[in-house]
């Protein structure tokens, strides 16, 4: 059976992962396994165009690839009505700005997070893309992850019983860029250029939990800045702006409480660079990016405190690996099916702009409470009120 041809607008390829997780290893693959099986099985194949700021960038992608279309020029990819999805992987100070372009360009709409600098501007976006009738979405990569899928189906079976707390480490030490280059660019430490620990994970924290877990109600948080000055990719010494560390306390629906630690300046002891544990009254669990396991009520030791002798029990070892069951694939590839799904055959994809306000919206609570020192309650969002 022929595929149906979907073209796609792809602008900021020439970035980290714009070009890593979702030129090759999602819309490449995509093109590889022959396109997107849709319900009635056909199939749907995607045909990229690359935009961005590099000329020379973009052609050496291009031609690496075997790809034949880029263009510096946003406004005349848009113009294209054979590519009729837009995705943007750009900074977030410009994403804003091209993405309203794209809907008055009549474009249907995948993103990367932040959606936009602030809450209102996401909701405008919402508001614009209802009123032209483009489906649009956010990248939410985390829930496709193989260790918090298989936390999904220990939720979604009642495992935990009621829930009540869960407790979550992320991140790594990156380097200054002095002795060692840093493995983040320096952008991420600049406020001004949109950096910032809490923009960048508060986003995916929301999503984390109120798709797991409940809708986050309230948020106490102190972002910091560890690390005053660093060096750029120049070898030039800046100012670090941003917060590299953030530690919240996020209330959740159902009385559950979710502590998150989020650092760049913290040395990984765990077995992934994030990890979430959740306590509930039948059972715990802990999970990574790819791992779970679990330790049941019925099993779970009785551990009693004693300072005066030298631990001999292996806590780890009494915790049970929760088996995969299924192919999970590239989590980045997964949502992209999904969406292009959405698109050609009007499958659901609840993930879209009115969601990513919700991620920008945590944030900035979490910026008010640091700045406050107060615990701070979120409003609700629609596309019809105002915020």
């Amino acid at each position: 059976m022929t595929a149906e041809t979907l073209g796609v607008v792809l602008n900021g390829v020439t970035g980290r992962m714009g070009y890593r997780q979702h030129l090759v290893r999602s819309v490449l693959a995509i093109r590889e396994q022959g396109g997107v099986l849709l319900p009635d099985g056909s199939r749907v194949q995607l045909e990229p165009l690359l935009v961005g700021r590099s000329d020379d960038k973009l052609s050496e992608i291009a031609h690496r690839h075997g790809l034949t279309r880029w263009t510096t020029d946003l406004d005349t990819a848009l113009a294209d009505p054979g590519f009729p999805l837009y995705f943007d992987a750009q900074l977030t100070s410009v994403r804003e700005k091209s993405i309203a372009r794209a809907i008055d360009a009549g474009k249907h709409i995948y993103t990367e997070k932040p959606l936009a600098e602030s809450v209102e501007g996401a909701v405008t976006l919402a508001r614009q893309a209802s009123a032209a009738g483009v489906k649009n979405g956010v990248v939410h990569d985390k829930l496709y992850l193989p260790g918090l899928r298989k936390l999904a189906r220990l939720v979604d079976s009642g495992f935990f019983g009621r829930i009540l707390s869960v407790r979550g480490e992320f991140g790594y030490w990156v380097f200054e860029g002095d002795w060692q280059s840093a493995q983040r660019p320096s952008w991420n430490y600049r406020a001004e250029d949109g950096g910032g620990i809490v923009v960048d994970m508060f986003c995916h924290w929301n999503y984390v939990l109120e798709n797991l877990f409940g809708a986050v109600r309230a948020v106490t948080a102190r972002a910091v800045t560890h690390i005053p000055s660093r060096v750029d990719e120049q070898g030039t010494t800046y100012d670090a702006t941003a917060d590299d560390a953030a530690y919240a306390i996020f209330e959740l629906d159902g009385g559950i409480v979710a502590q998150l630690n989020s650092s760049w300046c913290v040395r990984v002891h765990r077995d992934e660079l994030v990890e979430f544990q959740v306590d509930g009254t039948r059972g715990s669990a802990v999970a990574g990016l790819h791992r779970c396991v679990v330790q049941p009520r019925e099993v779970t030791p009785k551990p009693v405190w004693d300072p005066d002798l030298p631990e001999t029990r292996d806590h780890r070892a009494q915790w049970q690996e929760v088996p995969d069951n299924a192919d999970f694939g590239n989590g980045f590839k997964a949502q992209w099916e999904q969406f292009v799904r959405h698109v050609v055959a009007d499958e659901p994809h609840p993930y879209d702009f009115l969601a990513g306000a919700r991620g920008i919206r945590l944030a900035e609570a979490g910026l008010e409470s640091s700045r406050t020192g107060r615990r701070v309650e979120l409003a609700g969002l629609s596309v019809q009120a105002s915020v």
